[in-house]
């Protein structure tokens, strides 16, 4: 199970660095532009920040999204672990592969339509690896008695 969070903080973090980088990057400012190996130097910074507050992030969406109340976590779960997913697809693009951000398909940009098929593939992984639920077993269940 520390796997898992591990690697959603993990991603939160990118995500939070990528959308900051990608905010900044249109600006004319140089130093924010400055790069060190084709990796600006502001995604670095924002990514060690990233790490230190990624559970706390985590943690206020459960919150927000009443997670822990919640009687069937499952939906929510993957709604959560398929957005992780999507949005560091595209930060991805958006700050290291900007030139995939041309395409289209029919007025739709394709940098966000692929994320989006391999987010809910990455899910349903992610979900036969990680994601353990309770089992029903027999003393789960009442019976009827039968006249």
């Amino acid at each position: 199970m520390h796997l898992s969070k591990w690697i959603q903080n993990t991603l939160l973090a990118f995500i939070i660095a990528t959308s900051v980088t990608a905010l900044f990057q249109g600006t004319s400012f140089t130093w924010i532009n400055a790069s060190i190996f084709h990796i600006p130097v502001l995604f670095i910074v924002i990514l060690f920040a990233g790490f230190i507050i990624a559970e706390d992030v985590r943690n206020s969406f459960k919150k927000v999204l009443w997670f822990e109340k919640r009687k069937d976590k499952r939906p929510i779960w993957q709604v959560g672990i398929g957005m992780i997913f999507y949005f560091t697809q595209i930060g991805f693009v958006e700050v290291f592969a900007r030139s995939l951000m041309q395409y289209d398909l029919g007025g739709m940009p394709l940098y966000f339509v692929i994320p989006f098929l391999n987010a809910f593939l990455l899910t349903v992984i992610f979900e036969e690896i990680f994601y353990r639920e309770e089992k029903d077993s027999v003393e789960n269940f009442k019976f009827k008695k039968l006249k």
